[in-house]
């Protein structure tokens, strides 16, 4: 009966796990074949392993009864990590800039919807829905734009849908979204920071020539956002993306001009650390990281972690890599959580300690459960050491 009992259980279990969203096991051109043959939609979750609403997507959403149902009866479901193997194409090919993105692509590959974040049970599945209207589909919404449109709520939905991965067209979106406008809420007022990338957007003129309702909103962190946009402004033209080069005399010109020169060169590093870390061009990111982190006490706990798991992630110079050791320390010093005690784990495999590898992989896995984070990649860890 006990045995009985324990078979029964698994049973029920799978079934339960089976009611979520089904994802196939298969390349991406297979998925669209399949796809094209059933005459139906794929849906991709495009996610990042490092990426924490994607990872409460997985555990909340993904595995409920009633997304699994509509998902599984309407679309072919895709679950692609767009830094790995694939992926990284899709990426390109989808512009898909902010995690986790969702997409919907045609038989033919062509994408028709999309939207993005962590989106509840009912929400998910009303977007699911009007993937599946020709006349609710980005596309259509596009050109229901173009047509004129001016309803506030369809400007305000529409730019929510492009402002992170098309910014010039939700730029304009907003741009006529603020002319409707006669004063700004909070909401309104995010948007409007969150659209306004370059000095040269007809939305840096709203934020402008608004300033008092911005400033209501965000109080004297204004001057801030001002500045960031123009720094914002400056680093885009000292770039040419297909050369890869830098034009270090207009930035340092330009950046002083509301920078001090240590402020301006500090910038004008990590942004080139960003740029070769992006670029796959490890060595520069690891030689720029190692000049800018000297003294990292007053970096925070985040900051840390973050620098500490490119190291291990990208890096393989052992001083280096005991330098991100350090930064792990200081990180789980300053606030310690399942990641970064997480990440101290790994670099401590990585470096060859392995007695303090299993001690902080242990503790990693007793934070997370504490927390109700998922552990697995940790527990895999712990067994291999």
């Amino acid at each position: 009966m006990k045995k009985l009992a324990i078979i029964s259980s698994l049973f029920i279990g799978i079934l339960a796990f089976a009611q979520g969203i089904k994802f196939e096991d298969s390349n991406f051109a297979a998925i669209l074949a399949k796809a094209k043959k059933e005459n139906k939609l794929v849906f991709i979750d495009a996610y990042a392993s490092w990426c924490g609403p994607c990872k409460l997507m997985v555990k909340n959403i993904f595995p409920l009864k009633t997304v699994g149902d509509y998902y599984n009866g309407h679309f072919i479901n895709a679950k692609i990590d767009m830094e790995k193997g694939e992926g990284i194409g899709l990426a390109k090919k989808y512009n898909v800039k902010a995690f986790p993105t969702y997409l919907f692509i045609n038989g033919d590959g062509e994408e028709v919807h999309r939207t993005l974040g962590y989106v509840e049970e009912n929400d998910f599945i009303q977007f699911a829905k009007d993937a599946g209207d020709p006349n609710k589909r980005l596309t259509s919404l596009k050109q229901k734009f173009e047509n004129g449109e001016k309803d506030p709520e369809f400007l305000k939905n529409l730019a929510g849908l492009t402002l992170y991965n098309d910014a010039e067209f939700s730029g304009k979106v907003l741009d006529r979204y603020f002319q409707s406008k006669e004063s700004l809420d909070q909401e309104d007022v995010q948007m409007l920071l969150a659209g306004t990338q370059s000095s040269d957007s007809p939305l840096y003129q709203v934020f402008k020539a608004r300033k008092p309702e911005v400033v209501k909103v965000i109080g004297d962190k204004y001057d801030k956002f001002d500045k960031n946009i123009n720094l914002n402004t400056i680093l885009k033209k000292s770039y040419n993306a297909d050369t890869k080069t830098w034009n270090d005399n207009y930035f340092m010109t330009e950046s002083q001009k509301f920078l001090t020169k240590e402020e301006a060169e500090k910038t004008l590093k990590r942004v080139k650390a960003s740029r070769a870390l992006k670029d796959k061009d490890i060595a520069t990111y690891e030689k720029l990281t190692l000049e800018l982190y000297k003294d990292y006490s007053a970096a925070s706990s985040e900051e840390l972690n973050s620098l500490a798991w490119n190291f291990f992630e990208n890096v393989n110079t052992k001083s280096s890599l005991e330098k991100a050791v350090a930064w792990a320390q200081e990180s789980v010093k300053k606030d310690q959580n399942y990641a970064n005690t997480d990440t101290l784990a790994n670099l401590y495999n990585k470096v060859g300690d392995k007695k303090n590898a299993k001690m902080w992989a242990e503790k990693s896995i007793e934070l997370a459960k504490s927390t109700g984070q998922d552990s697995g990649d940790t527990e895999k860890l712990l067994k291999s050491l």
